[in-house]
């Protein structure tokens, strides 16, 4: 199992490191009146998601870049990320800095959101003071990106796609033969983290999500599916691929949806 989900403890003892950047994803409103991570800086997901002429759902290049520079973050940097839903919005953040060249390795959730710090730890109110950086976005080693042609090609083919979004979505229209794996299904309601690695793993092997076969994920605009997508790759799993378009591109191209 990798460290891309962290628990407060392991935060707590890097928090004067150089080398570690914190990134709130709460609203703005959140980060100053409710208060933060001492040290983190304020990004929130309104400001990193797509916005019109930027290409797909991940905000442009230099907009990412502008973000993180202005953040303070500089390419080298381990990225802890939260917000207060359940890890949801902060694994967003961190696939988009993946996506735009970050070692994932030094990407990582804190496990059980904003209240798993709160609960035990100091909290701050002041803006952190930090020193701009010139950011520039690339290209990941090995991108986990899969395009419409891409999953089209595999449908009925030897991968397992997967729906991320609740059942109620699915039963309304999903890809062919898609299996559904509601993302809420792999957090524990009262820590607000990851569950157990046994029950993790009992789970996907329930729906035939195992790490022999190559997994397709989508949602609806690709927000969901970034928290799984950590999980898996959290749990060692190998051969996952990420449907940035979702079900949103997927029906715009006439794509097929089934209800069975």
């Amino acid at each position: 199992m990798s460290d891309t989900f962290v628990p407060a403890s392991w935060l707590a003892d890097r928090l004067d490191d150089p080398g570690v950047r914190v990134v709130d994803v709460r609203d703005a409103w959140e980060y100053d009146g409710i208060g933060h991570v001492p040290g983190a800086v304020s990004i929130p997901f309104d400001e990193f998601r797509s916005s019109a002429g930027d290409t797909g759902m991940l905000p442009g290049a230099d907009r990412w870049g502008d973000l993180l520079s202005n953040a303070g973050v500089a390419p080298g940097d381990e990225i802890v990320a939260y917000d207060d839903e359940h890890g949801v919005f902060a694994a967003r953040f961190l696939v988009t800095a993946e996506l735009y060249g970050h070692d994932p390795e030094r990407l990582h959730v804190l496990d059980g959101d904003y209240s798993s710090w709160s609960r035990e730890h100091e909290t701050a109110r002041e803006a952190a003071d930090v020193e701009p950086t010139e950011y520039e976005p690339g290209e990941p080693a090995e991108s986990p990106l899969v395009d419409f042609d891409g999953v089209r090609e595999r449908l009925g083919a030897d991968a397992t796609i997967v729906d991320t979004r609740d059942p109620e979505e699915y039963a309304a229209g999903h890809l062919p033969g898609a299996v559904n794996l509601d993302w809420l299904e792999l957090v524990d309601p009262d820590t607000r983290g990851l569950k157990p690695r046994a029950e993790l793993e009992a789970t996907l092997r329930e729906r035939g999500i195992t790490p022999d076969r190559e997994v397709i994920l989508y949602c609806n605009t690709a927000r969901r599916i970034s928290h799984t997508y950590l999980v898996l790759r959290h749990l060692g799993y190998g051969d996952v691929l990420f449907y940035e378009g979702s079900l949103t591109e997927w029906e715009a191209r006439d794509g097929e949806v089934v209800t069975e």
